[in-house]
Order: structure tokens, then C-alpha cells, then sequence
């Protein structure tokens, strides 16, 4: 009997440390795509009005990126806020966590090359390597033609400058550790 005790307590003792280790690996090393390319994408005035007609309505990225006012019917864009940020996607529509939809104009993308853009709108992995949440739908923006993704880049470029701080995205349990094996 106290041989089976011992086994149970090591087996029990084993699993804590690979449940541990895992949850580390997992925590520390991921998401791991590698570096961003280095990428300057050209300016053209066909690139420009190819992403703002993008951005604008195929894949909405001000839709989130703005501030709506949902007071009113469809709740429209403010577009004093064009870009700025700060909607929030919480438990109140389902989500595992609090999201905040960071600024994207030029303001707080002064410091991303081309190529961290690119990455974080196709792969979900921001310029400081955190996983992005997937609300933001990078697995179908990845498999965009490129050069629609080089014209989204200038686009959002030109966005007027709003200098707004956006608050930092958390995740519940056990969603922050599976957010990042999600890139």
C-alpha cells in the first residue's frame, strides 16, 4: 500500500512539473515568428486610394480602431477619432478578457517599420512580440494578396495624427496562456 501511495504521489508531483513547464514555455517562448521583415513599402497614389478603399470597406479597420457612437442607429463612426482607438470588446459580448482596440494612426505607429505593420496585420504579432487577440481577424488578412497589404501600410500611414493612449489588452484564464500559440 505504501509503495502505490509513493507512486501516486510522484506521478502526482511529475504531472505539476510538466503542467508548470508547459504553462512557462508556453507564457515566455511564444508566439515565435521570428523577426518582422524589413520592408519600406513604396508611397503611389495607387497604393494610397487602393488601401483607403480597403480600410474603408472591405476590411473595416476603423470600424474598431475609432470610436463609434452607439447612441444612434448602426453606431456610427466618430470621425474626429478616425484611427485613434479605443473600443472595447469585453465579456459583455463574449470575449475571455478585455480588449482594447489600440491606435493606429501615425501617432503610435511612428515607431513600427513597414514590416512590424505587416506582421501584426498578418500574423497577430505586435511590434514588442505579444500575440495580438484574435478579434482582430489577421488568420484572413494573412492570406490577402500582398501588394493589398502594402497598400493598407500607406493608408494607414496618412491616418490623421491623434495622440491617444489606448488601454492594455488582458485576457482571462486560461485564454492568456492560449492566446499565444495562436499566431
Amino acid at each position: 500500500m505504501k509503495k502505490a501511495v509513493k507512486i501516486f504521489v510522484f506521478i502526482v508531483i511529475g504531472l505539476i512539473i510538466v503542467a508548470g513547464a508547459s504553462l512557462t514555455y508556453v507564457t515566455v517562448a511564444l508566439p515565435d515568428l521570428g523577426d518582422a521583415p524589413d520592408l519600406k513599402v513604396e508611397i503611389t497614389p495607387q497604393r494610397l486610394e487602393r488601401g483607403k478603399y480597403l480600410v474603408n470597406n472591405v476590411i473595416p479597420c476603423l470600424d474598431c480602431h475609432s470610436t463609434r457612437d452607439f447612441s444612434k442607429f448602426s453606431g456610427p463612426i466618430d470621425t474626429n477619432t478616425l484611427g485613434s482607438g479605443g473600443e472595447k470588446f469585453d465579456k459583455n459580448i463574449g470575449l475571455p478578457g478585455e480588449y482594447y482596440a489600440p491606435n493606429i494612426t501615425p501617432y503610435h505607429l511612428k515607431d513600427w517599420t513597414d514590416g512590424e505593420i505587416l506582421r501584426a496585420i498578418t500574423t497577430g504579432v505586435s511590434k514588442d512580440g505579444h500575440a495580438l487577440f484574435p478579434i482582430m481577424p489577421y488568420q484572413y488578412f494573412g492570406k490577402m494578396d500582398i501588394e493589398d497589404i502594402y497598400s493598407i501600410i500607406v493608408y494607414i500611414r496618412t491616418l490623421p495624427v491623434k495622440e491617444t493612449q489606448s488601454l492594455v489588452s488582458k485576457s482571462d484564464f486560461p485564454m492568456n496562456f492560449i492566446i499565444n500559440t495562436i499566431p
